[in-house]
């Protein structure tokens, strides 16, 4: 059995952004190696997600639209965790889109439905933060 594990850096310059990591996910799964296996890719910050969805532009504001709706980041005084921090709605926001994805790689690819990629989402960004990518296989 092969291991592999990578580190994906991000600093995103404003509070909240999308990045479609899926070929830097595919491309770890090279360098590992396995043909048939397993790819975890999880965010490792308590506000930032790793989803799986279509990389359709008009869908990418919705997720910011539907998840303001949710957990609206002002006024800060709405949430009880605001004090120290501002970013109570991040960890609500993460909450709903996930910490991690898991996808089955066959024949050395990420082995994907019609039109799925994988997405880095920062909620609560200006400062570096990671995702790691976990591989199992053969």
């Amino acid at each position: 059995m092969i291991t592999y594990r990578n580190d994906l850096w991000f600093n995103i310059n404003k509070r909240r952004g999308l990045i479609n990591i899926t070929e830097a996910v595919q491309q770890a799964v090279r360098e590992s190696g396995v043909k048939e296996g397993l790819v975890l890719v999880n965010a490792m910050h308590i506000t930032a997600s790793v989803f799986i969805n279509d990389d359709e532009s008009g869908l990418h504001p919705d997720y910011d639209v539907g998840l303001e709706k949710l957990a609206p980041e002002r006024p800060y005084s709405l949430h009880k965790h605001n004090g120290y921090e501002d970013n109570a709605d991040a960890n609500l926001k993460r909450t709903v889109m996930g910490r991690e994805v898991m996808c089955a790689i066959t024949d050395g690819k990420l082995d994907f439905g019609p039109r799925e990629q994988i997405f880095y989402y920062e909620l609560d960004g200006k400062r570096e933060k990671r995702a790691l990518i976990k591989i199992i296989g053969e």
